[in-house]
C-alpha cells in the first residue's frame, strides 16, 4: 500500500507523505503553509525554517520503509493517517499517527505521535 492508495487523501498530504519517505526535503517542505508548526518526538518545530531543519534531520537520521495503513479524514481540513515505519531505528518498527491540519490545501499543523 502507498499514500497513493489512500481514498480521497489530500493532494499536499499525499505528496507530502511520498516526499519524506524518499527523502526529498525540498518537495515536503513545500507542502507546508507560510506559518506551519510540527511536533515530533515531543518537540515543536515553528515556521518554514524550523519545518525544513526538522525535515532535513528526520531525512537523514535514519534509513526506514513507511506502509501507510489508514487514514482517517476528520472534516475537510483534518485526517489522521496512520503509517507502519520499519528501518535501523531503536525499536527497528513503530506505527505513527500523523495528524495535519490543512489550510488553503497546505499544510499548517503535524502532530506525530506513536500509536500504543
Amino acid at each position: 500500500m502507498t499514500p497513493n492508495s489512500l481514498p480521497g487523501l489530500p493532494v499536499r498530504i499525499r505528496t507530502y507523505l511520498v516526499a519524506h519517505t524518499r527523502h526529498d526535503v525540498p518537495t515536503a517542505a513545500d507542502c507546508f503553509g507560510p506559518a506551519p508548526v510540527v511536533v515530533d518526538d515531543g518537540r515543536t518545530h515553528r515556521g518554514r525554517d524550523a519545518v525544513r531543519a526538522w525535515l532535513d534531520r528526520t531525512s537523514a537520521e535514519y534509513t526506514y520503509t513507511a506502509i501507510p495503513l489508514t487514514a482517517v479524514p476528520h472534516d475537510d481540513r483534518h485526517w489522521t493517517v496512520t503509517q507502519r515505519l520499519e528501518g535501523d531505528f531503536p525499536g527497528g518498527t513503530v506505527d505513527l499517527a500523523h495528524a495535519f491540519t490543512l489550510d488553503d490545501g497546505r499544510i499548517t499543523e503535524l502532530t506525530i505521535t506513536a500509536c500504543m
